[in-house]
């Protein structure tokens, strides 16, 4: 082991008492003082002074320790980094043991200090930002990727981090961190056109790390699809509905030939089927560009509930389900109509496609006063836990032939997904195979209406 200081003779000579008791150099003491007093006795019997020169012995020994006592107070206080002075007896083994511990810190501290260093090395290496702030919310440390993604420079430590980053969306997230797990997505400040994604986590009360990596390949990407996927669905929209039309007008005639219709009627519930995919993916594109629109409508719970249920009766003719409506908040809810109405309807008609005939499908509207519950609990088929982690994602299918059945585009629950999230509010799923779903959308109570 690297040891950044030498050893001093005296922990060498000493080394053989690192396992003695105290009395082994208290005897070094006493015998001194033995001697002292024997030395003292003599001189005293032979001069007729015999309890003053033993008072002087004594006197001699007192004035040695406390020479020993002021060399230790001396070395502590002025010399503590150099080799301590050689001492014998309760002194010599006092000094010993704290330069002994001494020793031993200085090594610990030397060795702290070589792994804070690679440490830091291993963080400059990193081409991810790295940015460490105190409980001020001041800048203290970061790496030279950071100067190039977030744009700090040398006179920016000791900063407000939230002067520097002030995007309103960063300042959301540096306040609630807690509410975005997966971090932020922003524009760089130090390139333009960049974009970066930003994640922090705290450390040591209010100390934070904050991590951030350049994702604009990834952005582009992400563009380019979103861009590929509105343009397709647009241009596909004018042919489907010329096939449609078309479609429609030679089933319409009563002449056809039974083998024709039944291949016309195959078309048009394909179109139907290709339309509504069309349909879906444009109006999931517009909810991901829509995100800046105002979410502040006071809608009218038991209003559109019922609203619901009726249409839920009128989507139930083929099923023939037991329809129950539950309502027991006197909340309303803050945002987008139209937006929730899809949304909940989403999540009504899975219910009833997904339940064997002669179920029952239960739609709630619920509240605790801290948040808002809309709830719709079905008999159905239930799904594979496994599965439930996946069930927003696009065309993600728990099964493919089964959706096919029931004309699902595999979108549905992605759309859900992204009209929730402009709310502020999220989806819990429970259910067990053959036993039933309970899809529960829960808000915030910020998004609740308390209706007076």
């Amino acid at each position: 082991m690297y040891e950044p200081y030498p050893v001093p003779e005296l922990a060498r000579e000493h080394k053989k008492f690192r396992y003695s008791s105290l009395w082994t150099f208290a005897k070094q003491d006493l015998r001194l003082l033995a001697f002292l007093l024997i030395i003292g006795g003599c001189i005293g019997l032979g001069i007729g002074y015999f309890w003053i020169c033993i008072f002087a012995a004594f006197s001699i020994f007192f004035a040695l320790q406390l020479r020993s006592l002021y060399l230790v107070n001396e070395w502590i206080s002025n010399r503590p980094y150099d080799v301590p002075p050689n001492l014998d007896g309760i002194w010599g083994a006092l000094l010993f043991n704290v330069y002994r511990a001494q020793r031993q810190e200085r090594i610990v501290q030397a060795e702290m200090v070589g792994l804070i260093d690679r440490a830091q090395s291993s963080l400059v290496a990193l081409a991810e930002a790295v940015v460490l702030i105190d409980e001020s919310h001041q800048i203290e440390w970061w790496n030279p990727a950071a100067e190039k993604l977030l744009g700090i420079q040398a006179a920016d430590r000791g900063r407000n981090i939230l002067t520097l980053l002030r995007q309103p969306s960063f300042i959301e997230y540096f306040n609630n961190i807690d509410q975005a797990p997966d971090g932020l997505k922003m524009k760089s400040t130090g390139f333009d056109e960049h974009y970066v994604q930003v994640k922090m986590t705290r450390f040591g009360g209010e100390s934070r790390l904050l991590v951030a990596y350049d994702v604009t390949r990834m952005h582009n990407l992400e563009q380019m699809r979103k861009d590929f996927v509105d343009n397709i669905s647009h241009e596909l929209r004018t042919p489907l509905t010329v096939l449609s039309g078309y479609i429609e007008t030679f089933t319409d005639q009563e002449d056809l030939n039974p083998r024709w219709k039944r291949a016309f009627d195959q078309m048009q519930s394909q179109t139907r089927r290709m339309n509504a995919l069309v349909n879906d993916l444009l109006l999931l594109s517009r909810l991901e560009n829509d995100k800046k629109i105002a979410k502040n409508q006071i809608i009218d719970m038991p209003s559109l509930m019922n609203q619901l249920y009726d249409d839920a009766h009128a989507y139930n003719v083929d099923y023939g389900h037991e329809l129950n409506l539950d309502i027991d908040s006197h909340c309303d809810l803050i945002g987008s109509d139209t937006e929730l109405a899809s949304a909940f309807s989403n999540l009504i008609t899975n219910a009833i496609k997904y339940t064997p005939k002669g179920g029952t499908v239960t739609i709630g509207w619920h509240d605790d006063s801290e948040q808002g519950y809309f709830t719709v609990e079905d008999t159905g088929i239930g799904i594979d836990p496994k599965h439930l982690p996946r069930l927003t994602e696009r065309f993600y299918r728990v099964d493919s032939d089964r959706s096919r059945q029931t004309g699902g585009t595999g979108l549905g629950l992605a759309i859900v997904k992204h009209v929730l999230m402009q709310h502020q509010a999220h989806l819990e799923i429970e259910s067990k195979e053959n036993r039933g779903s309970i899809f529960k959308v829960v808000f915030p109570k910020e998004r609740l209406y308390h209706v007076s």
